[in-house]
């Protein structure tokens, strides 16, 4: 019985120096919040007080045409930043106000007052940061992944400040039988026992790995974009963000059974290679919104306002100036 107890000692003891070796040499360091500045908070970036005293970062493209009755709202995913929304800010400010935002832990915008990355408390960030824009008129909604979770939960928490809804591959559904294949980034940080090391251990080649799992075009996955995620993830706070939202439930049934609640005209958007959330998932809200229209892309990964943004902005386009 001794020399087992001894061989446990020796291979906790072998965990713990292992452990230990890893922080020591290979911790990766945070990026100054100045240096991200410099970087990524240049114009057209702006940043907003909150009531609360959380500073946002966002961009806000006025129509090149002039006035316009139609704003846009446009939320990232998991690990993303507003950055991910400039191929459509572009072909879309022609006609239409287009605003993009860092959400809570995410981006520029970073740790918050509140420290509440639930997507309650993503609901009731986007709540008070269209109010404190000043968007008195219902505004479009559209979200990518995570993204596409806050906003159809802030649609049926907010019927009245939405007048329409775009998804695009969006989180916070599940289907019997669909199976989610998470890169390996999020599965450690989703592991209880792998988190706290993947909070200091971060390399580069991780965050490459998981952007080329989202493209179905892996050379889009290009060097500079990979250096953005891996950097706008280092900042002071966000890797601890990360760990808080992780630890939370990927959807909630409560929440699948208010779907059909989302009364405004709603466009889904999928990219039917999508090796994070599957295209069999856009049949879940196809079935339970009432007044919805899905279109599929092939050859099209997770972020389709990237990777096909020239016939994904132009389905937005047609679907927003619809009168239908």
């Amino acid at each position: 019985m001794k020399i087992v107890l001894k061989i446990i000692g020796a291979l906790l003891l072998l965990v713990v120096v292992g452990v230990a070796v890893l922080l020591l040499f290979f911790s990766t360091p945070e990026v100054p919040e100045a240096v991200l500045m410099a970087k990524y908070g240049q114009a057209p970036s702006q940043f907003l007080a909150l009531p609360s005293g959380t500073r946002v970062h966002y961009r806000d493209y006025a129509p090149a045409t002039g006035d316009s009755a139609r704003t846009l709202v446009l939320l990232h995913g998991s690990n993303a930043s507003l950055h991910t929304w400039e191929p459509w800010a572009h072909r879309l400010r022609e006609t239409m106000r287009v605003v993009t935002v860092d959400l809570p832990g995410h981006g520029l915008t970073g740790a918050t007052v509140e420290a509440d990355y639930s997507p309650q408390g993503m609901v009731e960030f986007v709540e008070s940061f269209t109010r404190a824009l000043g968007l008195k008129q219902p505004f479009v909604l559209v979200g990518n992944s995570m993204g596409g979770y806050v906003a159809w939960r802030y649609t049926v928490a907010h019927p009245d400040r939405v007048s329409r809804l775009v998804l695009l591959d969006a989180a916070g559904v599940t289907a019997p039988g669909t199976e989610l294949s998470p890169p390996l980034a999020f599965r450690l940080a989703r592991n209880q026992l792998t988190a706290p090391l993947v909070r200091h251990v971060a390399p580069r080649s991780l965050f490459a790995s998981a952007l080329k799992d989202v493209f179905y075009d892996k050379r889009l996955a290009t060097p500079e974009m990979i250096d953005r995620y891996w950097e706008l993830n280092r900042r002071h706070g966000t890797p601890d963000a990360t760990l808080a939202r992780f630890r939370l439930p990927r959807y909630e049934p409560a929440m699948m059974a208010r779907l059909y609640e989302i009364s405004v005209p709603t466009l889904v958007l999928w990219g039917r290679e999508d090796a994070l959330l599957p295209v069999a998932l856009a049949g879940v809200y196809a079935r339970n919104i009432p007044h919805v229209k899905v279109i599929v892309y092939d050859h099209c990964g997770h972020l389709p306002m990237e990777e096909v943004a020239d016939r994904s902005a132009a389905d937005v386009r047609s679907f927003v100036e619809s009168k239908e």
